[in-house]
């Protein structure tokens, strides 16, 4: 599913000095390269104001507290996701709410304004980009403005997509972002990010990650310890911040490849409406696939044996996680194409370093398995 091999070979020399830099500086912790990071961050972005912090799950958190939530505040959200994203809302305090999805596992902006008008008083609001397909920013804009909603876009797996020239994260009160070794853009090791317009909520998280502290030995508030370190806002910085537009081109060439040339009938993907279009730009975190008929797991036996790597995203809704039986949480409604989707859904390989000779193997083996295996009754 990925080649961090590939990517060393090409990054190397790069990651080498961006963390002989950090060591020469004898500065560890919160220092001159955190800083580059987050200002060159925030003009990738398009957003003013970036606050580097320990992972994602970190960013989330720290979002809702500084917007104001408190404990026993709902929030609406997805069911499918990481559960990082539900987690976060409850280690800050929060009751989740879930409604269901779209067909392409993007949170349905018409059953959330249902909830929202069947249980008033939700002022927060967490949707994921899933799979790095961009939710409609005019859509998400005007269930914002509607229900005067306290947005925190997760963006984890959306840098670099956009829809009608929009990039993800510019709707909402902040973009909250990972930088998990897997993601597009991808650090050597945990770390996240906060972004925003607004410089007293920057102001805030930059409090709130550094123990809560508005100046040394003056808290003001009960935060964490989630700061970015020197040495992963060097490598990011230096070694592959510089590279993601090139990746992100990259992974739409490989998008593009798959679809074009599909012939399975049994394995759909799964692909927003008008992807292929100069405004419907997803930066194609994941390809995911869709196996009906409970033949996902033949599927995937049959491309391991091939050599070929598969992954779930994420075949247990968030709701029906053990973890959630001992907080407050609820449902509005069924979340039926949600539950479709996560037990059908396969993620196929696509990453920069994925050449088009794997590209066609991969097709070549799902179509070899779609002659040899019967469909299942």
């Amino acid at each position: 599913m990925n080649d961090f091999g590939r990517q060393w070979e090409d990054v190397r020399d790069d990651a080498l000095r961006a963390f002989e830099s950090v060591g020469r500086s004898g500065w560890y912790i919160l220092g001159s390269r955190v800083r580059e990071f987050e200002q060159a961050l925030g003009a990738n972005w398009g957003l003013a104001h970036a606050v580097g912090v320990a992972s994602g799950l970190d960013a989330i958190e720290l979002a809702l507290r500084a917007a104001g939530m408190r404990p026993g505040d709902r929030v609406l959200t997805t069911p499918l996701s990481a559960f990082a994203t539900t987690l976060a809302i409850v280690r800050a305090g929060g009751i989740p709410v879930f409604c269901d999805t779209t067909e392409t596992g993007l949170i349905d902006l018409d059953d959330a304004r249902a909830a929202l008008r069947a249980m008033p008083g939700i002022r927060y609001f967490v949707p994921v980009h899933l799979y790095g397909f961009p939710i409609d920013p005019g859509g998400l804009r005007s269930l914002i403005d509607e229900f005067e909603l306290i947005c925190i876009e997760d963006c984890a797996q959306s840098i670099g997509a956009e829809a009608g020239g929009i990039a993800t994260g510019l709707q909402g009160a902040a973009a909250v972002t990972s930088f998990y070794p897997t993601k597009n853009l991808g650090a050597m090791g945990d770390a996240g990010a906060v972004l925003t317009a607004d410089r007293s909520f920057a102001e805030r998280i930059r409090c709130l990650r550094d123990y809560g502290q508005t100046a040394k030995y003056k808290h003001a508030e009960i935060g964490l310890n989630s700061r970015l370190d020197e040495v992963q806002a060097a490598l990011l910085s230096d070694a592959f911040l510089p590279r993601l537009a090139g990746w992100t081109e990259r992974r739409r060439q490989i998008a593009s490849r798959y679809l074009r040339d599909w012939r399975s009938e049994r394995v759909r993907p799964v692909a927003p409406e008008g992807w292929g279009s100069s405004e419907w730009r997803p930066c194609w975190h994941l390809f995911p696939v869709r196996v009906a008929g409970g033949e996902k797991a033949s599927l995937m036996a049959w491309l391991r044996d091939e050599g070929i790597g598969t992954g779930e995203h994420y075949p247990i809704l968030i709701p029906n996680q053990e973890a959630l039986r001992t907080v407050s949480s609820s449902c509005f409604g069924a979340l039926e194409r949600a539950e479709r989707l996560s037990s059908e859904e396969l993620s196929l390989p696509i990453h920069p370093y994925l050449t088009d000779e794997e590209v066609d193997r991969v097709l070549l083996a799902i179509g070899r398995w779609e002659e040899s295996t019967p469909p299942s009754a």
